[in-house]
């Protein structure tokens, strides 16, 4: 199976680890990582999933960011929108998205504690785009 791993740049020292993990998982479970793309924040993974699914045969993406709580209500803001277009872009282009941003809500701590959910972001790829095979077949 073909896999893309779109992330995001910003809280880099959780996200640059949270790739490492995907591509581990992706190797241990024989998913050839065909592209991985990087954007600017966890709001932009949308933007950058919708071109991986335009110009790629990727089987299934996998989005990885972490959305740390502020001051305000912005992580809020940020983790529902992008969780909303990720559902879409899955909807629209019929290939399993798998959600990997973490928050709304985390400390920077507990967002370092879920570094390793990102071999989970991998699995439901991989059996997202099983199911969608699947309920493909007559």
């Amino acid at each position: 199976m073909k896999i893309a791993i779109v992330w995001s740049e910003f809280n880099r020292p959780i996200t640059g680890a949270m790739l490492k993990e995907a591509r581990s998982e992706a190797k241990r479970l024989g998913a050839q990582v065909i592209r991985e793309v990087a954007v600017a924040g966890a709001f932009d993974i949308p933007a950058g999933v919708r071109e991986v699914l335009k110009w790629t045969d990727a089987d299934a993406v996998v989005t990885l960011g972490a959305v740390v709580q502020g001051e305000t209500k912005h992580d809020e803001l940020v983790a529902h929108r992008a969780a909303d277009a990720l559902l879409r872009l899955q909807n629209e282009y019929g290939r399993a998205v798998a959600l990997g941003v973490t928050g709304p809500g985390m400390t920077w701590q507990q967002a370092k504690a879920r570094i390793p959910n990102a071999r989970f972001t991998v699995r439901a790829a991989l059996k997202g785009h099983r199911a969608l095979l699947a309920a493909r077949r007559k």
